[in-house]
């Protein structure tokens, strides 16, 4: 057989039938950290999620997501809808093409921000399609290094929680077999942040692993003084101390002090981690994969993170990340947080401080009548076989 005609054998399935849905997940709790106590932001009372549903002509089906917390839901959704007749007709192996192909036809909104996160659910469809193809798991397509990664809960640490229930939360998620414990921090008030800190050391013990989550509510003077005084209690990580973009702050934070600095999760490209990275601005890089344009440019991130012999500790999203984390060369973290598990019918499986991946093909997600119900608004575009 001809090299041309082993190309027209291999590469004759093609997009046929996609479905966008703008899906709104309501909280069971309005959540407040620091950005709400500080005035710059209100409540978070839900998720808007986008959900991009894709098959082929020889009939394989992915799944992809994307979100947005407080604003962007619309925008995400609107901005999917226009370039999603792009991917029609073409190849789905072609993961990396496609992206630049919806990238370019949406230029004229950047390469970062809105415009990527759209392009994510896209891009994470795609990924799905070629795991399940496969019969494997998608973190076995990319390549595993692991079975199970670290996790640690965020969900029950928020600012909004009183001491005593921040205390009940953490005991029960360790008890689940969450491996370690986030408190969120920043308060106007940084004595009553300390004592949480410390109460919360007391409550659990010298060995278990917390971290704390400033959400980028200190100046440089605060930061310093607050990561001073959190080095006696053997943090994991002091996390977004100062703006996401403050890389040379963020960086002679990681340098003076022995606690670990973690930061990325509100940057939207693979680009900015670039910037990131080559300043030394963190121990822990915190990629969102929703947030930067989905798996194509998370890999990137993976890829430089690991040259700079950094670790990763993905940021929510953790049906997800569990399977990008399992990639990771250097030991990862996955944030835990258990407010998207409605809108799928499987569930992560928890021991012993660990998140095991899936060994489902694919993601080995499928969206739930719960989900369908809080469908506010979809489009689909071709014909469904």
């Amino acid at each position: 057989m001809t090299s041309s005609a082993l190309s027209e054998t291999t590469s004759q399935d093609r997009i046929q039938w996609i479905r966008l849905s703008s899906c709104y997940l309501p909280l069971a709790r309005a959540i407040s950290d620091a950005k709400v106590l500080t005035g710059r932001q209100k409540p978070m009372t839900e998720v808007a999620m986008l959900f991009a549903e894709i098959q082929t002509r020889d009939g394989h089906r992915g799944l992809g997501l994307s979100y947005a917390k407080r604003a962007g839901g619309p925008g995400q959704f609107a901005h999917a809808s226009e370039i999603a007749p792009t991917l029609l007709g073409e190849d789905p192996s072609d993961i990396a093409r496609l992206w630049t192909r919806m990238c370019w036809a949406g230029a004229s909104v950047g390469r970062s921000g809105l415009a990527v996160q759209a392009i994510a659910a896209f891009d994470v469809a795609l990924y799905d399609i070629k795991a399940r193809r496969a019969g494997l798991s998608l973190s076995k397509l990319l390549g595993s290094q692991r079975e199970s990664v670290r996790c640690y809960n965020t969900s029950g640490g928020f600012l909004h929680t009183p001491l005593d229930e921040l205390k009940r939360n953490a005991s029960a998620s360790l008890e689940r077999g969450i491996g370690g414990i986030k408190l969120k921090v920043g308060q106007p008030d940084c004595a009553m942040d300390i004592r949480r800190v410390e109460a919360m050391r007391t409550h659990l013990g010298d060995a278990a692993p917390i971290m704390v989550d400033a959400n980028q509510q200190w100046d440089r003077p605060t930061a310093q003084r607050m990561c001073r005084v959190f080095e006696e209690f053997n943090l994991v990580w002091i996390e977004e101390p100062l703006d996401a973009y403050d890389h040379e702050g963020h960086a002679a934070l990681a340098a003076r002090f022995d606690t670990p600095i973690a930061t990325g999760e509100m940057l939207t490209s693979a680009a900015e981690h670039g910037d990131l990275i080559r300043h030394r601005s963190a121990d822990f890089l915190m990629p969102d994969a929703p947030r930067v344009g989905g798996i194509t440019p998370f890999l990137q991130i993976a890829a430089q993170a690991e040259l700079a012999h950094l670790s990763l500790a993905p940021h929510f999203a953790m049906e997800l990340h569990v399977h990008l984390a399992a990639t990771c060369a250097n030991e990862p973290w996955v944030e835990h947080f258990d407010w998207l598990e409605p809108l799928f019918n499987e569930r992560l499986e928890i021991a012993n401080g660990r998140m095991l991946v899936p060994t489902r093909p694919g993601l080995g997600l499928s969206l739930s009548e719960q989900a369908r119900r809080w469908t506010r608004e979809s489009v689909e575009f071709g014909e469904r076989g």
